[in-house]
């Protein structure tokens, strides 16, 4: 048979994740902060695109736990309305803006598709790939490197020794240590020991009070010499800080040689001594929490469950400056036209694109609260085992939806403010045959550790006894697991860290 070259024509099926459906879900997995990022960036790219205030009484739709709606879109339909086909187009005549403000068409959290499957999210937009992080979304704050810069320029004794001393404070850590070695460090600059240490000086002449230590002892030695207490008994301490640790207290007092009182007063002052000094200018990685969901008890017994959109502007379609473009005149190019339309149908799938991600946080939220009911009423002690499955099935959605709306979202009740992720957790079989949470159990095992007396501090196994009898079926290993996984040391750790907390 003769081999050669021949053409082919063949049919198949296959799943794409099209770009518009990967932007969808990248939607439906960022926060609100980032989907704020986001909105700017469009508004700044699309002028078709507006924002608008939300009046102090328009704050989004609630959700009753046992009232969702469970509406399917097909994706032609989605597709259809993203095209701006719909009965209901989004396009607001920005004269008309004020008096349509209570009507919801064009506000985000109102119109659109309801609860559609994010997988048939189809349209076109701006990509989501450049969203920064949390962390840069933060105005930068003074560093510990240019508070200490400030300091040594006025401490240095010669320019060279200014030089490595400003090297040395660039080396330090978070927390204020060096970890570098001091010959590394000369081997590195080509300087003496000398000159080293002297600059190593310099820095640790600076404020906060023991910056540039490099190990604990060290330290609290600098600050118990700032503090005029660095006498022949707290040097000692505070050499043998391991001994603390392990509680042999009854040796450290001899080496201290020092009665009880002494050593109390002793203990009392290393307690306020700061053993991280340099994390005091680390702030700026920390973030405030924003809640995407708010959740408040009704009086007759509901819960109340909005969409916090402080963060996000109600997005309009100005259709009067795409007339004014030529989006609709004949006369204009083809090449205008095609930007236009395109500009238009970018605005017309945000702003769906973003009620449908708040339609569908609603939804689950709602059946999260629906089934961790007990814990918004009674505390963690109430708190259920709970899958992501579970979510899925009630809300008729798949599994990993549930998991990307719940990623970086919160939940602010009368409780405190938790990411959605947290009523998801394991549990182990109890009497009542539901199930305990492992959130629950934990609670329970702090706080029994937390009322045992010093003398009669509580092993694993009695730990495990006790919550046996309180209905959860609980090994002493498992036990020791959930222990360990809170903190909260060994029945040995725990009865010298009272005896050391009682002197």
């Amino acid at each position: 048979m003769a081999l050669g070259p021949r053409l082919d024509l063949r049919q198949s099926q296959q799943l794409v994740m099209t770009p518009q459906l990967q932007q969808a879900i990248k939607l439906l997995a960022a926060s609100n902060l980032e989907i704020e990022t986001f909105i700017g960036d469009a508004l700044e790219s699309n002028p078709l695109l507006e924002a608008g205030a939300v009046s102090s009484d328009d704050q989004g739709p609630a959700v009753e736990p046992d009232d969702i709606p469970r509406e399917e879109f097909t994706a032609d339909q989605l597709m259809g309305q993203v095209q701006g086909e719909s009965e209901a187009p989004l396009d607001i005549d920005v004269s008309a803006i004020d008096r349509d403000r209570d009507t919801g068409e064009a506000r985000i959290g109102s119109g659109g598709p309801s609860d559609a499957e994010w997988g048939s999210a189809a349209g076109a937009g701006g990509g989501i790939d450049d969203l920064p992080g949390i962390e840069a979304t933060k105005a930068a704050e003074l560093t510990l490197a240019e508070h200490l810069d400030a300091q040594i320029g006025g401490i240095a004794t010669n320019p060279r020794e200014e030089f490595v001393a400003r090297h040395i404070a660039g080396l330090l850590d978070d927390t204020g240590y060096l970890s570098a070695s001091l010959r590394e460090v000369a081997f590195d600059l080509n300087v003496d020991m000398d000159c080293i240490e002297d600059a190593l000086e310099v820095v640790q002449m600076c404020d906060p009070t023991g910056i540039g230590a490099r190990d604990l002892g060290e330290c609290l030695a600098l600050q118990a010499k700032d503090a005029d207490r660095y006498d022949p008994a707290m040097a000692t301490m505070l050499s043998n800080l391991e001994l603390l640790g392990k509680g042999e207290v009854a040796r450290l007092k001899r080496l201290c040689r020092v009665d009880d009182e002494d050593f109390a007063d002793m203990l009392s002052e290393i307690r306020q001594f700061d053993p991280k000094p340099g994390l005091a200018f680390t702030s700026s990685m920390i973030e405030a929490v924003v809640p995407d969901v708010l959740l408040a008890a009704k009086d007759d017994g509901g819960w109340d469950i909005t969409l916090n959109e402080e963060t996000l502007p109600r997005l309009i379609v100005n259709r009067d400056y795409y007339v004014e473009l030529g989006g609709e005149s004949k006369s204009a190019d083809a090449e205008t036209q095609g930007w236009l339309k395109e500009k238009l149908a970018d605005a017309h799938w945000l702003i769906r694109a973003l009620d449908q991600r708040q339609k569908t946080i609603l939804k689950t939220a709602a059946e999260i609260v629906k089934q961790q009911e007990g814990f918004f009423r009674r505390g963690v002690s109430e708190l259920r085992p709970l899958t992501l499955r579970e979510v899925a099935e009630q809300i008729d959605m798949h599994e990993s939806t549930v998991s990307r709306v719940t990623s970086n979202k919160y939940l602010h009740c009368d409780r405190g403010t938790f990411e959605l992720k947290y009523f998801f957790t394991s549990g182990v079989a109890s009497s009542d045959g539901e199930g305990a949470s492992s959130e629950a159990i934990k609670a329970r095992i702090k706080a029994l550790t937390d009322a045992e007396e010093p003398k009669k501090v509580l092993s694993d196994q009695k730990l495990a006894d006790l919550l046996n009898e309180e209905g959860f079926g609980l090994a002493r290993r498992t036990v020791a697991k959930y222990r360990e996984a809170i903190g909260i040391g060994s029945s040995a750790e725990r009865r010298r860290a009272k005896k050391l907390s009682g002197l």
